[in-house]
Parts: C-alpha cells; sequence; structure tokens
C-alpha cells in the first residue's frame, strides 16, 4: 500500500518541479519586411511598404526632337527627327551613353544631354545680361620678378 501512495506523491511532485520549465515564453521580435499592427485607442495605423515609380516617364516630344537631332548630328541616327521616343532612339541613345563609358538606361544620361549640347540654357536667367564674372586667379601668387630670381638661383635658364 505504500507503494501505492508514494507513485501519485512522486507523479505529483514531478509536475510541479517540471512545470515551469515547459511554460517558459520566449518574446521574440517581428522580423523586418513584415507588416505591423499597433492599435491606440480607436485608432489602427498599419504601416506597409508601398511601391512608387520614382523619375521622369516619359520626354515631351519637343524634346524627343531635339535629342534626335543632336544624335544626327552626331551620327548615332539616322533619318529624320519624328519626336517619338521608339527604339531606334533608345537604342541610339544607349549606344551614344555606351561609348562614352557612362551607364545606359532608358531615360537619357543628364551627361549624355549635356555632350549633346542639350543642357540647360541659362540665358533668360534673372541676370543673365547682366552679370559679370571675375576672371580665374592667376596660377601663381608669387611676382614674376621673384619668379626670375629663384630661376636664376636655381640655374633652370642655363
Amino acid at each position: 500500500m505504500l507503494s501505492f501512495r508514494t507513485l501519485p506523491a512522486l507523479l505529483f511532485s514531478f509536475s510541479l518541479l517540471a512545470s515551469p520549465a515547459f511554460a517558459s515564453h520566449v518574446h521574440r521580435a517581428p522580423t523586418a519586411g513584415q507588416v505591423h499592427h499597433t492599435r491606440h485607442l480607436t485608432h489602427r495605423v498599419t504601416r506597409r511598404r508601398s511601391h512608387r515609380i520614382r523619375g521622369q516617364q516619359a520626354i515631351e516630344p519637343e524634346r524627343v526632337m531635339q535629342i534626335q537631332e543632336a544624335l544626327i548630328r552626331v551620327h548615332y541616327l539616322s533619318g529624320d527627327p519624328s519626336g517619338n521616343w521608339d527604339a531606334t532612339t533608345i537604342a541610339a541613345m544607349q549606344k551614344f551613353q555606351a561609348d562614352q563609358g557612362w551607364q545606359t538606361k532608358l531615360m537619357p544620361d543628364s551627361r549624355a544631354l549635356e555632350k549633346l549640347g542639350l543642357g540647360p540654357d541659362y540665358s533668360t536667367a534673372i541676370n543673365a545680361k547682366t552679370a559679370q564674372f571675375t576672371p580665374p586667379a592667376p596660377e601663381t601668387t608669387t611676382p614674376a620678378g621673384q619668379v626670375a630670381g629663384f630661376e636664376a638661383a636655381s640655374g633652370v635658364n642655363e
């Protein structure tokens, strides 16, 4: 009879000791990229990543004509400018950019447009007609007489 009472007592003792080990809960932070929902009173805030197309999506026909004329002028495109950003124009622009060592894209690079002579026009700027630009600084600030003395002393002009 003693064995019938000790067996339940041992099982009960074991269950009391083992339960904290199995009942622990580890909380982990959510992984990146998941949608997180938070509730504050009655407001529900959902953060989602939206996919937006950025940058210029189309080129105006007048600008396409200018680009095509410039590509014809530098012999990367033949024919007459049409004003349509078509596969032939895209291929010519990509070839021009590749030959310059630049990244080829569907949209023209600003360096390529400047190289084609299609850079920004500042002729209508507020002070473009009255602007006075200072001449660049001389290469050396050493007086000419002193330079001649240095050359004579070093024997450079012999």
